[in-house]
Formats: structure tokens, sequence, C-alpha cells
């Protein structure tokens, strides 16, 4: 289930989780049919997100796409509303992360802190879109994948409840 995340009001204290560089010096080795796999990952304009955005503009929903001026740079930005979402890979973003750290075999020192860093890192852009006033959206990209329309009508819902302003 994707996560609607609440105002939280409090400073976000946690210590930065340090990665250790990815390099065979460091004593990390890849493959180069990993290599190759891991180079196909997209940052941005995956499919997931593109699916999304195309189903909120056949909706009329109007967005941004990776606004720079946002902490995060949200995959979508509605800015009337005050809505941030982003469309979050399981592997990246540790979907599951408790049952799933434990089935790294190679490489362990490098994973693990790398993904508990980009867990941090978007609870960290979760707190910042907070405090400017913002609601945060997360999708999964499986959720989007198979319930499309679901992650859609929450969004239309969202907007629908969001108070008006008569300015």
């Amino acid at each position: 289930m994707h996560k609607i995340l609440p105002t939280l009001g409090r400073m976000y204290k946690e210590p930065k989780i340090i990665v250790p560089r990815f390099s065979e010096e460091a004593g990390f080795y890849t493959t180069k049919k990993r290599s190759k796999i891991m180079s196909k990952i997209r940052g941005k304009n995956s499919r997931p997100e593109l699916l999304l955005r195309k189903a909120l503009w056949a909706r009329g929903i109007r967005f941004r796409i990776n606004n720079k001026k946002l902490p995060g740079r949200p995959d979508i930005a509605i800015q009337k509303y005050q809505l941030a979402i982003f469309v979050d890979g399981e592997f990246w973003h540790g979907y599951q992360w408790d049952e799933k750290k434990q089935g790294f075999k190679t490489n362990r020192n490098f994973w693990i802190p790398k993904i508990e860093r980009n867990m941090q890192r978007d609870r960290e852009v979760n707190q910042q879109l907070q405090e400017m006033g913002y609601t945060v959206f997360r999708f999964w990209v499986q959720e989007i994948k198979n319930n499309l329309s679901t992650c859609v009508n929450d969004v239309l819902m969202y907007i629908e409840t969001y108070p008006k302003r008569y300015d």
C-alpha cells in the first residue's frame, strides 16, 4: 500500500548513513551481466511514471515533473494542491526491507547501507516537503503496474477534498 504522509511538525534528526564507495579497491565486485542490467535502470521517465502521468493527464490533472524547486524533485508535483508524488522502485527504496535485506548474498556491505540511506533520504525529503505545506504520496512501482486506477483515484480523492481557496 502506498503512503500518504501527514505533517509531522518536528525537526528530522537522524544520523546520516554512510555508504561505502562501490569499487573493486573497496572489495566490491560486479559481473559484466549485472553491470549491464543495472545500467538500464532509469532515474526519470520510467514506464510506471509515464503510466501514472498519462492517466492523471487524461483525467485533466495538470502537473510538473521533476520540479527542481522542490526537495527530492518529486516525479509529479501539483503545486495548486500542494501535492508531491513519488514513484518508488521496490529494490532502491526498500520495499519490505526487513525481509529483503536478509537475501543479499554478495556485496552486502555496500547494498545494505546504500538502500538504507535511500530510505533515510526519502524520510528527510518527506519531512522537508511537509514543512513546506505539501502532502506526499509515495507509490510503489508494482502498485502502479497492478492497480493504476486505485492510485489515480487516490490522487483524485485528495484533490477533491483539498480545501478550496477563494482569493
